[in-house]
């Protein structure tokens, strides 16, 4: 009898603009301090995309060949590339055909998921499915997201909330445990809480702008709920317990989110990941950025079992277990 077959993290990688934007610096453009924002968000700073030299696919490009290189793999081992964003450069073709291009690669399966804030697990999940179904051996899975171009800064509740940035992971086949399963959901009834207009990027500003629409507290009363059921959904089906779990890589959305779930899987912040202080809320971006850092500076390690959940616009919502 086959040994069961996974799906593996092979490599991870990630980029970030080099603008940076300090609360601090936002005193002198809106009606607000560093203390306010980071007692309600936990954000300190956030990174920003020059126009001139940086977009969702050039970060894309950069993240994705870090996590080829972690992989030792290159671009022509690739058999599929998928994208998590809400703010592609065009509306077609997608990122990652584009980032195809970049890579200067033809022939493997290029395709966008659009889930918001839930991107990067949706993407994920789904690259998992076609290795598990031995469809593909090498998929990079990234997360690329411009934030900047949605901002209304005259919503001082929003445009504090959002940065820029990416993230990947390349995925590969293995008989040891890796992604152990995903889950995912949605619900188009809340469409009106948290959401953007058609608006893609013109880089010459011709296009009409539209602008991110949040109703912050329910959007929060919602997050807080649904990942609280789907942390327990993860956890049960699997047959572990909170107690299980060596790393939380949450969304990085709201630090008090974070310290929601951290409290419903009874963990301390020691054993979540948190970078929404210095990214801000990336979107799509947040996990695998947040995943690469802690694979980086040794926290995570191979062998450790990992929870990744998100929520965003849609409503979607979902998580990964994984084992690293």
């Amino acid at each position: 009898m086959d040994s069961a077959l996974y799906s593996k993290i092979l490599g991870t990688g990630s980029y970030v603009p080099k603008k940076v934007v300090t609360n601090v610096d936002l005193e002198t453009s809106l009606d607000t301090t560093d203390e306010w924002i980071t007692q309600r968000t936990g954000i300190r700073q956030r990174h920003f995309i020059d126009p001139n030299t940086e977009s969702t696919v050039v970060m894309a490009r950069e993240a994705g060949l870090e996590a080829l290189s972690n992989a030792s793999l290159s671009p022509q081992d690739l058999d599929m590339i998928i994208v998590a964003t809400c703010t592609p450069d065009k509306v077609f073709p997608s990122t990652a055909c584009l980032l195809q291009k970049e890579f200067s690669i033809r022939g493997c399966a290029a395709l966008d998921v659009d889930a918001a804030c839930s991107g990067f697990v949706y993407a994920l999940s789904t690259a998992d499915a076609y290795i598990k179904s031995k469809k593909a051996k090498y998929i990079l899975v990234v997360g690329s997201e411009c934030m900047s171009r949605l901002l209304d800064w005259n919503d001082r509740s929003s445009c504090v909330l959002f940065g820029d940035g990416a993230g990947a992971c390349v995925l590969g086949p293995d008989t040891k445990e890796g992604i152990i399963s995903t889950h995912l959901h949605a619900d188009g009834n809340y469409d009106d809480i948290l959401q953007a207009s058609y608006n893609y990027y013109n880089p010459n500003n011709k296009a009409p702008i539209d602008h991110i629409h949040m109703s912050g507290k329910e959007v929060f009363k919602l997050a807080v709920n649904t990942l609280g059921s789907i942390v327990t959904e993860t956890i049960d089906k699997n047959g572990f317990t909170a107690e299980d779990i060596d790393w939380l890589v949450p969304h990085q959305a709201n630090i008090r989110i974070i310290q929601a779930m951290a409290k419903k899987l009874k963990m301390t912040t020691e054993k979540v990941i948190i970078t929404v202080d210095k990214h801000a809320n990336t979107s799509g971006a947040s996990i695998p950025l947040a995943l690469h850092e802690a694979v980086s500076d040794g926290r995570i390690k191979r062998g450790d079992l990992l929870l990744l959940e998100a929520f965003g616009a849609g409503l979607t919502w979902g998580s990964a277990l994984i084992r690293y």
